[in-house]
């Protein structure tokens, strides 16, 4: 009997996907396991492996559509075989692709595999959003170099290439627009779950803001040692591995702010997992250091680094993302001073860090002088987080920004 292949869950937060592309054609020959198609989901594009063997009856799903979980996407069976895809329905899809557990998917899903370009061996090395792109331009990807890891061609890529005016990403590269011209640009899968899940957040949570400054003079010198001491292939610390490092330091004296609301209780979380806000051309997502207070500065770069260049390159697993506690989201880079954040639900808290910039200020001596000061805002979900509680964390975050020591009493 056919089999019907429904939409899989592939995060622990989706709930619908795009076909982004099918690997197959109907009457082509699959085996378990084997890569039938790209799906868009609400935090990458990953390929997906075929649940069933046999011969590929039918693709029922429309690249670009939204398709429920678990909804027909296509049909397998033996060659020339009969069915009704009517009475067949949208029945439940096998169980290891119906379900995604906590930990990450039970039938994993991978980044798409491809050979280099002009290797002739395959698919062009290319994320999701270039291909994207080169669609809408009508560009040849097998043409192109990649500038992205392992030579793999990134939007960055496309820029200046001939083509429609129109596409996916154009709100990342405005030169392309033409003067006078509107452009309308799909909403990934990505960004509507982000405008889901920040709306809920924000209209859900009672935000209130608590905004300080800290001296970065001694963390900043700390970090120039640390990084002279790694030498050229070592591993370097920036500003916001040094954050991290004291966020977590700090929740574990408050635990009340490593919480989150659950209706009838507020749940204390026993790890801290900081989740840390990365953009991308489509969207922010947030990956997750775990048990942040439980490695030292280096270890917290090596996995920021790891994290981050696995999100920039549209590799993260949903393992990646599950079970941040807290998060911290840096504008600094961008010369930012100051920011508010919205809360990453269900967390209770959310820190927004600014750039570390020269500021008078006035010494204990009642001297004017110039600081290196950075700007921080915690957002507070009051349900959970009160002003108190909330200026006590931010008290102790500061003695460690301004006192490193004092992180390791």
């Amino acid at each position: 009997m056919a089999d019907v292949i429904g939409m899989p869950k592939l995060s622990d937060t989706m709930e619908e996907g795009v076909i982004a592309r099918w690997l197959v054609k109907e009457g082509d020959k699959i085996s378990e396991g084997g890569p039938l198609c790209e799906i868009e989901t609400d935090k990458a594009t990953m390929e997906y492996q075929s649940p069933n063997a046999g011969i590929i009856l039918k693709l029922v799903a429309t690249p670009g559509k939204t398709i429920a979980l678990d909804a027909p996407i296509a049909v397998v069976g033996k060659k020339d075989e009969k069915f009704d895809l009517s009475a067949l329905g949208s029945a439940a899809a096998p169980p290891k692709t119906a379900a995604v557990a906590a930990s990450g998917p039970i039938s994993a899903p991978v980044v798409a595999p491809a050979s280099a370009p002009g290797s002739g061996g395959g698919r062009t090395r290319s994320s999701p959003l270039a291909r994207k792109m080169a669609a809408s331009q009508g560009v040849d990807l097998s043409r192109l170099q990649g500038s992205g890891p392992g030579g793999r061609i990134v939007a960055r890529d496309l820029s200046g290439q001939s083509g429609a005016k129109t596409g996916p990403a154009m709100h990342s590269m405005p030169a392309m627009l033409r003067k006078g011209e509107d452009v309308t640009v799909p909403v990934s899968m990505m960004r509507k779950t982000i405008a889901k899940r920040l709306l809920s957040g924000k209209n859900d949570a009672p935000h209130f803001y608590l905004t300080v400054a800290a001296d970065m003079g001694r963390m900043n010198s700390w970090r120039a040692t640390l990084n002279k001491s790694a030498g050229d292939g070592g591993i370097k610390v920036s500003v916001n591995d040094l954050v991290i490092l004291a966020v977590s330091r700090a929740l574990l004296q408050h635990p009340g702010v490593n919480a989150s609301w659950q209706g009838d209780t507020i749940v204390q979380y026993g790890n801290v997992h900081v989740a840390m806000a990365v953009a991308l051309p489509t969207g922010l997502v947030t990956p997750v250091v775990r048990h942040a207070d439980q490695l030292n500065v280096r270890q917290i770069a090596q996995t920021s680094r790891e994290l981050a260049l696995k999100a920039k390159a549209g590799q993260l697993q949903n393992e990646d993302y599950a079970g941040g506690t807290f998060t911290i989201s840096n504008l600094g880079m961008f010369g930012i001073e100051e920011f508010t954040a919205i809360i990453n639900p269900p967390q209770a808290a959310i820190l927004a860090v600014g750039a570390t910039l020269p500021t008078p200020a006035v010494d204990a001596q009642g001297n004017i002088v110039v600081q290196q000061r950075m700007k921080m805002t915690l957002s507070c979900d009051h349900r959970v987080v009160d002003g108190a509680m909330g200026a006590q964390f931010l008290q102790t975050l500061v003695q460690f920004l301004e006192e490193p020591l004092m992180m390791f009493e």
